[in-house]
């Protein structure tokens, strides 16, 4: 099936997650934490999810070999018992997964839960097979627990795994960069692994889409090349809205030089599009949005901006 072919096809959603749903907790990329995960694991079933739990290894930088990683991300995505699945964290590695193997070897859609390294999945499937996902909380997150500093926002989780019989609204907790209201598909991910798609096979077709781009740790000037990188691809063109996170730890290396903000504006107010800055998503200090990746939003970028879902994620 050519690209062209799968741009065509309706998203392809996965079942609601409900009280009782069996999660698999996988490692694609780097280990975790294990006291963190431990509390993450305790928060999901406070939930009301049964959670298969994993033991904790690593490789170096990566959970586990390669091998090893990559079996259990088949075993959790084809294993009939497994209602969906969530990253113990991100990191780095989950590129090694992707390929034709991996493509032959879905089964049926089932809810990814996972930010971060987990961007690069999660666009694999949607490029792939019109998957829908959740760009939303793993473990670290879970175990910092609802509406504190470094934990999530329950309610947009909630809805982006259970909600079956409508959209729902997303106040976004940031501010205008450019004003405006623009509808697309939910799109995008962490800003870094959006970039290192481009030249794959799988690279992220932004076309029409209300673009998600956040990250961590970059200088300013580090955003500014990913930025350049992403223009100079195309990928801003027929995009229809752009809502950016807080990029924590990006501070400018000297005072008074350009921060992330100055670099956004000037690179990308002049698309013309509505665009929201500064909003709590992927890798941020405040309770984490949870957004539904690959379907149909209303961006509005006004005041604090606001996201709103206009159709369900999941299927009942």
């Amino acid at each position: 099936m050519s690209a062209d072919q799968r741009a065509t096809l309706e998203p392809r959603k996965p079942k609601a997650l409900r009280a009782g749903s069996r999660l698999a907790v996988i490692a694609p990329a780097s280990p975790g934490d294990e006291e963190q995960a431990s509390r993450g694991l305790v928060e999901l079933e406070h939930l009301g999810f049964a959670v298969q739990r994993r033991p904790a290894q690593s490789e170096g930088y990566f959970a586990a070999p390669i091998t090893e990683r990559r079996a259990e991300l088949v075993r959790a995505l084809t294993d009939d018992r497994i209602d969906g699945i969530i990253s113990v964290r991100g990191g780095y590695g989950s590129n090694y997964l992707l390929d034709e193997r991996l493509d032959a070897d879905l089964g049926p859609p089932k809810c990814l839960i996972g930010y971060s390294d987990l961007t690069s999945l999660q666009i694999f499937l949607w490029q792939r097979r019109r998957w829908t996902s959740v760009y939303g909380p793993m473990l670290a997150a879970l175990a910092a627990g609802a509406g504190g500093e470094n934990g999530y926002d329950r309610d947009s989780l909630r809805n982006a795994i259970e909600k079956t019989d409508d959209g729902w609204l997303i106040p976004l907790r940031g501010e205008m960069l450019s004003s405006g209201t623009a509808e697309g598909r939910l799109l995008g991910g962490c800003m870094t692994l959006v970039e290192t798609t481009l030249g794959t096979p799988w690279e992220l077709d932004t076309k029409d889409a209300v673009l998600v781009l956040e990250d961590r740790g970059m200088k300013p000037w580090q955003v500014d090349r990913a930025l350049m990188h992403l223009k100079q691809a195309g990928k801003f063109d027929g995009v229809r809205g752009i809502g950016l996170g807080d990029f924590p730890d990006c501070e400018p290396p000297i005072a008074g030089s350009p921060s992330v903000r100055d670099v956004c504006t000037r690179l990308l107010a002049p698309l013309g599009i509505p665009i929201v800055f500064n909003a709590p998503i992927g890798h941020t200090r405040r309770p984490m949005l949870t957004l539904p990746l690959g379907v149909r939003a209303r961006l509005q970028s006004k005041g604090e901006g606001t996201l709103e879902i206009l159709e369900p994620a999941v299927l009942p």
